[in-house]
């Protein structure tokens, strides 16, 4: 044991800085597994223990005030219901800031769906004015137990008794309405009503939706949300976070792996006398693989706690979401297994590939073999022999053609006694550490391929981090492209007059264009769901959506659609399909799938002229503003705003690049660790080539090669290994990249089509300083052996 110890001593004193990048390589892979386990949980969790406290309904139908809603408790696997609720659709205000809201009248605390206060008190009976915000909403007024909200154009009050969290749907500002319980009194006049339901199988959401629709008429609903659409909106980006994390943690963890087992191999091969001394004074093959396991693992178990601690004890510090999605993580029931599994597995992946390879040091016999006196390559191809001037080159010149560095093959430039006329024998003689370098990187076939794949892995992982980083700078840059065109969306009151209201949106001189529009709830075929039915510009002045497959609809009854609206209805571009609005059927001819980041791609679009001839009662409820270049869409809503007179409810149009601001920090996070992981591999890579030219730095030197070109020989070969991983991981990684991106986009209901690879340029100036620098590091090592003294020469020839 005590001699182990002391050769695993003299062994990390020899490789300090590969013992270096190990550990922080293993830290970093864990911490990205462990924070993508953070935001996996934090993504899931407080929506689940929300819906499970309140007694959250699976089904939510907004209907008319007419329906008999009395039947539906009666349905099958309906266990118990909530309301039905009077309902007004309104607008509140608090200190400048406007919401849409949907005032929900409420006589007593809910029983299913029951609000969790987080602050304040319930209804009071006595308090017919107060009134419960929902917590998102109360976070986007900025309001707090006891302000007063006003409602524009009224002149009543009401004041906030508490602010409590529901399992519902999210307010979203100018897409879903807010959340506000009030008693009965403070909805005179309810526009409908909403009932929830809570069943016994939540897997049979789509049948309930089905019989209640069946039972109430579809002329009676006017949405249908449900407890899967509510789930996957709180997840949010979270969870795509997670999965980013996850990803590039597991392809880091396998590039670490196979980066270990390469140096682990590496280094067997240049201590194979060591190895056979330690056999020869009774170490046993078991003892052997133990050495390199043991001194691995501990490696990776150092990294690992590090890891662990540093997650443990700083992770909830971090700013933004990653620290309060680890610090909900750290409440959460499965943390504490969580926080050992995940290094666990990882030191246990590491120890696999380090046994694999360890196992070959134990086949190492106690008396070395003797080296074959031929090269194990073989020569030098007929290409590289030609190249190094051995044999000459026939090229075309012409009478003048001659240059000073080049002469004919009988030395005065005269034709060679084979050339044909007009054809000189030119001697073009490349340097000798060009053509040995390039033989001694792709000679060895199977041991170089295997070094240019694992060198490939984390060049590949790094092109598609940048892909995904490339992709949200489009997002932001280049908005129209994945989908909004527009900047802001301008709700009017309803007393305000169309033309008025156009006009006044035109006339701001950053206003590039106003759409028109209207949006409503639609009843998909099947009576399963309801999907956002939009009729935005006209065909005169057409709204500009970002198609990815298709043409524009520009023509009577044509639409385009979401991913996830095709999705749903499992139909394809080229289909009709039918929807209800109210009693009012629409059919329209899908003629092509735009990019739809809102209300997860179950979107169809057609001009307001079209759903107008369809159903002559829609009117105008929204208008879309495209800005000029240059404009800042907070100027011009204050402007708008302030010109409206408080008629006018003006947002910024959501982006969900807004949301991926974290994955910035991430992706440079986890290139730094896939670049620590190619330089563990790099560095094996040159310790394995500087040793293995030690038996010919004798024969270079006797053809009269000086230690600069023998040092030409090691960076040449280091170089042309790493411009073949760079080629590869271009070749493969781009595609990679789209693919993954596009799928992710599917997915989520955006569609395909919003990946944006890195531009040539990036790419060139990444894979150039990935050759240049692996060339660079290899000019120190491969200098000083190849002016190593000619007794260790030997030595290390024998």
């Amino acid at each position: 044991m005590r001699a182990t110890l002391r050769w695993a001593h003299s062994d990390l004193r020899t490789h300090r800085g590969e013992a270096l990048f190990l550990v922080l390589a293993t830290a970093g892979i864990v911490a990205s597994l462990l924070l993508a386990t953070a935001l996996f949980g934090y993504a899931t969790n407080p929506w689940q223990r929300v819906f499970t406290q309140a007694r959250g309904a699976h089904v939510w139908l907004h209907t008319d005030r007419a329906a008999d809603t009395g039947e539906l408790a009666a349905l099958d696997g309906v266990q118990s219901v909530a309301g039905p609720y009077p309902t007004a659709s309104t607008t509140v205000a608090v200190r400048g800031t406007r919401a849409s809201v949907e005032l929900r009248g409420t006589a007593e605390r809910p029983d299913v769906g029951r609000p969790l206060l987080t602050a304040g008190h319930w209804l009071d009976a006595g308090d017919p004015d107060g009134v419960v915000l929902e917590t998102r909403l109360a976070r986007a007024l900025l309001a707090q137990p006891g302000d007063t909200l006003t409602l524009p154009g009224t002149s009543r009050t009401l004041t906030v008794l508490g602010i409590a969290d529901s399992p519902e749907r999210r307010y979203r500002p100018g897409e879903q309405p807010g959340l506000v319980w009030a008693p009965p009194a403070a909805v005179p006049d309810p526009g409908g009503q909403v009932i929830g339901l809570r069943l016994t199988d939540p897997g049979e959401t789509d049948y309930a939706v089905q019989r209640a629709v069946t039972v109430l008429g579809a002329g009676a609903i006017g949405q249908v949300s449900t407890w899967e659409q509510a789930r996957a909106e709180a997840q949010g980006d979270n969870r795509l976070l997670g999965q980013v994390l996850g990803l590039f943690g597991l392809g880091a963890l396998l590039a670490a792996g196979l980066a270990v087992h390469g140096a682990i191999g590496t280094r067997i091969r240049g201590h194979l006398r060591d190895i056979s001394v330690l056999k020869a004074i009774g170490f046993t093959p078991g003892q052997v693989v133990r050495v390199f396991l043991l001194q691995h693992l501990a490696y990776a178990l150092l990294g690992a706690v590090a890891a662990a601690a540093t997650v443990q004890a700083l992770g909830s510090r971090v700013p933004g979401r990653l620290g309060d999605a680890v610090g909900v993580w750290q409440g959460l029931p499965g943390h504490t297994v969580a926080l050992f599994v995940v290094p666990a597995c990882a030191v246990l992946f590491i120890g696999a590939t380090t046994g694999l390879a360890a196992w070959r040091a134990g086949r190492v016999p106690p008396v070395p073999l003797p080296r074959p006196v031929g090269a194990q390559a073989g020569g030098l191809s007929v290409a590289a022999r030609r190249a190094l001037g051995l044999r000459m080159f026939r090229m075309p010149v012409g009478a003048r053609g001659r240059g000073p560095g080049a002469r004919g093959s009988d030395g005065a430039g005269a034709p060679g006694a084979g050339a044909p006329p007009g054809v000189r024998e030119l001697e073009v003689r490349v340097p000798p550490a060009l053509v040995l370098g390039w033989h001694k990187a792709f000679a060895r076939r199977p041991r170089s391929f295997a070094t240019v794949a694992r060198l490939t892995l984390p060049l590949l992982l790094i092109v598609v981090a940048m892909s995904a980083w490339t992709t949200i700078d489009r997002f932001h840059s280049r908005p129209e492209q994945i989908g909004l065109p527009a900047a802001l969306t301008v709700r009017a009151d309803t007393d305000a007059g169309e033309r008025g209201t156009r006009a006044l949106l035109e006339r701001d001189p950053q206003v590039a264009a106003a759409y028109p529009g209207v949006e409503v709830a639609a009843l998909v075929p099947g009576q399963t769901a309801t999907i956002a039915l939009r009729g935005l510009g006209t065909r005169e002045d057409p709204f500009p959506y970002a198609l990815a497959e298709g043409r524009r609809a520009h023509g009577p009854d044509e639409a385009v659609a979401g991913q996830g609206l095709l999705d749903l209805l499992e139909v394809e571009v080229g289909d009709w399909v039918r929807m209800t609005v109210g009693d009012r059927p629409q059919i329209l001819h899908i003629v092509g799938r735009s990019i739809e980041p809102e209300n997860a791609g179950r979107v169809i679009s057609a001009s307001l002229d079209t759903l107008q001839e369809n159903d002559p009662r829609l009117r105008p409820t929204l208008y879309q503003l495209r800005l000029a270049a240059g404009a800042d869409p907070d100027e011009v809503a204050g402007r708008l705003a302030e010109a409206g007179h408080g008629r006018l409810d003006v947002h910024a149009v959501a982006n969900p690049a807004d949301g991926l601001s974290p994955l910035r920090a991430v992706v440079l996070g986890l290139i730094a660790v896939l670049a620590l992981v190619g330089l563990i591999e790099l560095l094996t890579a040159i310790g394995g080539t500087v040793r293995e030219s030690e038996r010919d730095l004798l024969a270079l030197k006797a053809i009269g090669l000086s230690p600069r070109q023998i040092t030409g020989i090691t960076v040449t070969a280091t170089g042309c290994t790493a411009l073949a991983a760079v080629l590869l991981a271009a070749a493969l990684g781009l595609p990679l990249a789209h693919w993954l991106i596009d799928a992710q986009g599917a997915s989520s209901g955006i569609g395909a089509g919003i990946a944006q690879v890195p531009s040539p340029a990036l790419l060139v100036l990444v894979g150039t300083a990935a050759v240049l620098g692996a060339a660079a590091l290899a000019a120190v090592p491969s200098a000083r052996a190849a002016r190593r003294r000619l007794a260790d020469t030997l030595s290390a020839v024998a």
